[in-house]
């Protein structure tokens, strides 16, 4: 069966930023997973070069827009190709065969009845390329989705009969669950339409900018709307529109974009394949935003990460771990030099890398680097069944979109290897003429490296693939079946010596980003003006507030943390496809048991982070004064997952 993933096409009116490498990080990543278990994968990526926010930016850099189009397109596929991302297709939307292809669709939309010619009268914005109705603006002027200022738009305008798939698109919704995935998201796209759609305007006439209409209307005024070119790139990729089209790949079997344009790829985009007789792609996956240091990324605070700048100075192997593990999918994530740091340290170069050199250094000194697998079995099968149990639950998490909790679950088997190399001591054993039992030892975390690197290989291809060769083997389909699958043993080999594979970061290799507060001292009237401008900004709109999660959640299972007076691991359902682990410092309060299938207020979009080694998801709302703490429940119960707000 060919699988078919897809990210965005990305806007041409700026270089790539650390968000359009997030994306193009999963996707590639997920392509390399079905690769690796033998499925025929198609990845496109590729640009998006037509619409009126193109010609004032080429008209205002005094080049022309084709050459300003080139000039942007050419940065995306150079970093692209420098990050080794494996796609199939590079699509742009200036590519005659895509024009083509966008024609035939209307042509076929229009014959059908879906597109009809009409008048459009509303507040344009151009940065979004879209119209809104007055009660969507912002103070009846400002653009809900990125705050600039609309322009109230007349104009003659072909219209494609959204309100006609209204109840289809919410029956498909309804039939297929994992549409919209996380399923979070689905939520707002379900209101959205429930809401009652408009008839969409898929033409301009006020520039010149897009895909010409198909000569059979006899109407050159006219050009393509923005989002109607671009959402058909993903059919016209794979040949739509030609006489000889071979359609093999679709449907897509997943769409990753980001949460700012689901609206467009999870309403208007299947309800453009309605229109054309196409089925649906399986999955959209919608992803959050990233912010620096906890701020909002902007050019005017000059705090944007560029991803070559991150991969010049550490790796892009690192920064693709790093991306994929820090946050969960579906939420918005934060990305901080010393929380990148810490990762590299502790989980790359500590617990895989030191690893490896460990294995290398007694195999080097007790076998002269021969290992063999002969005694594994023997000596070692409570640490082999820990290892295949971890192996068996990661295709789960990829599948659902679960890359944090995929690393997560990949790293048990380092944590397995490292213990065992403590419990087992093969030092130990040599002194007592055991070298059996150390050789097992060293050859069963030979084993568990070969295994995982496996499974890390669509995150770390390029490391992986060292690491392979080190223990004499090649990552690739056939090993995959034999050493995860059927879980058999590495053959008898000669381990070869590495350099450290992830070096110690002692200090950040980039500048940090430009602090908000000025850097010379404050005298007594700028102190007073900050602790005003503190005061001022304790005050949140609405907006703000409601960007907060608040959910209610059910405690399935809880537990206390050893060596902690403060705190309980709690496993809680959010009605989502897993639970959720929660460590809150309730401990002098309530006791593990007590909590157990009660319901608690969760902050569900919280940044996870690490309490004592482990990681927490979430968290609760309590309130404290001198009598104590208790936790903020709601006065009856709730469905696990209900929105509180």
């Amino acid at each position: 069966m060919s699988k078919y993933i897809t990210t965005p096409i990305y806007y041409v009116n700026g270089e790539a930023h650390i968000g359009h490498a997030y994306t193009t990080f999963i996707a590639d990543t997920m392509t390399r997973y079905e690769k690796l278990k033998g499925e025929d994968t198609f990845l496109l990526t590729g640009t998006d070069e037509h619409g009126q926010k193109i010609e004032e930016s080429a008209l205002k850099s005094g080049k022309h827009t084709q050459e300003f189009a080139n000039e942007i397109s050419a940065t995306f596929k150079n970093l692209w190709d420098e990050f080794e991302i494996n796609y199939s297709k590079f699509i742009r939307t200036t590519d005659a065969e895509h024009k083509k292809g966008v024609q035939k669709a209307f042509e076929v939309m229009y014959a059908k009845g879906d597109i009809y010619k009409d008048f459009y009268e509303g507040h344009y914005c151009v940065s979004c390329e879209t119209f809104f109705p007055e009660t969507q603006l912002v103070d009846g002027e400002f653009c809900p989705d990125c705050g600039r200022t609309t322009s109230v738009v007349k104009e003659e305008s072909y219209f494609f009969k959204l309100s006609k798939y209204e109840d289809k698109l919410l029956k498909h919704y309804a039939d297929n669950p994992d549409f919209i995935l996380p399923r979070s998201r689905a939520n707002e796209v379900v209101n959205f339409v429930k809401s009652g759609l408009r008839d969409l305007s898929v033409t301009r006439t006020s520039f010149t900018w897009g895909v010409k209409m198909p000569e059979s209307l006899n109407d050159d005024k006219h050009v393509m709307y923005v989002w109607l070119d671009a959402l058909l790139n993903y059919i016209t990729a794979l040949g739509y529109g030609k006489d000889d089209a071979d359609m093999n790949y679709w449907p897509a079997s997943t769409q990753f974009v980001g949460k700012d344009i689901l609206r467009f790829h999870a309403i208007y985009w299947p309800a453009f394949l309605m229109s054309l007789d196409l089925p649906l792609p399986k999955h959209i996956g919608a992803h959050g935003w990233w912010t620096r240091d906890g701020e909002k990324m902007s050019k005017s605070k000059g705090n944007v990460v560029s991803p070559k700048e991150v991969a010049d100075a550490y790796g892009v192997e690192n920064l693709r771990y790093f991306m994929l593990r820090e946050v969960p999918f579906g939420q918005d994530g934060d990305f901080s030099q010393r929380a990148f740091i810490d990762r590299i340290n502790s989980e790359l170069s500590n617990d895989l890398g030191n690893l490896l050199n460990r294995i290398i250094g007694m195999s080097g000194k007790y076998s002269e680097f021969e290992i063999d697998s002969v005694d594994v079995q023997k000596y070692h099968t409570k640490e082999l069944d820990a290892m295949n149990e971890a192996l068996g639950n990661l295709d789960d998490f990829m599948q659902n979109m679960q890359f944090h909790r995929y690393l997560e679950e990949l790293w048990k088997l380092f944590a397995i290897g490292n213990k065992a190399i403590e419990e087992h001591a093969p030092w130990t054993k040599m002194k007592e003429d055991k070298k059996d039992e150390a050789l097992a030892t060293v050859a069963l975390v030979a084993n568990i490296l070969a295994k995982a690197s496996i499974m890390l290989s669509p995150v770390m291809p390029r490391t992986t693939a060292i690491i392979a060769d080190a223990l004499n083997f090649t990552i690739d389909n056939d090993s995959y079946n034999e050493l995860v699958i059927d879980k058999k043993l590495l053959k008898l080999f000669n381990i070869k010596k590495v350099p450290p594979l992830f070096p110690r970061v002692e200090e950040p290799l980039m500048e940090e980003a430009p602090k908000a507060m000025p850097d010379d001292k404050p005298n007594d009237e700028m102190k007073k003006e900050i602790v005003a401008k503190k005061e001022e900004d304790n005050l949140i709109e609405i907006g703000q507030f409601f960007e907060t999660s608040l959910k209610i959640g059910v405690v399935v299972e809880a537990e206390e943390v050893p060596k902690s007076k403060k705190l309980l691991k709690l496993q809680v359902d959010l009605g989502e496809e897993s639970l959720r682990q929660v460590v809150a410092g309730i401990k002098e309060f309530y006791s593990a048991e007590s909590l157990i299938g009660t319901q608690v207020c969760v902050v569900a979009n919280l940044k996870p982070a690490k309490l004592m080694g482990m990681m927490s998801e979430g968290m609760l709302l309590a309130a404290k004064d001198e009598d104590g703490l208790c936790l903020v429940r709601p006065e009856k119960s709730k469905k696990a997952g209900t929105p509180i707000g």
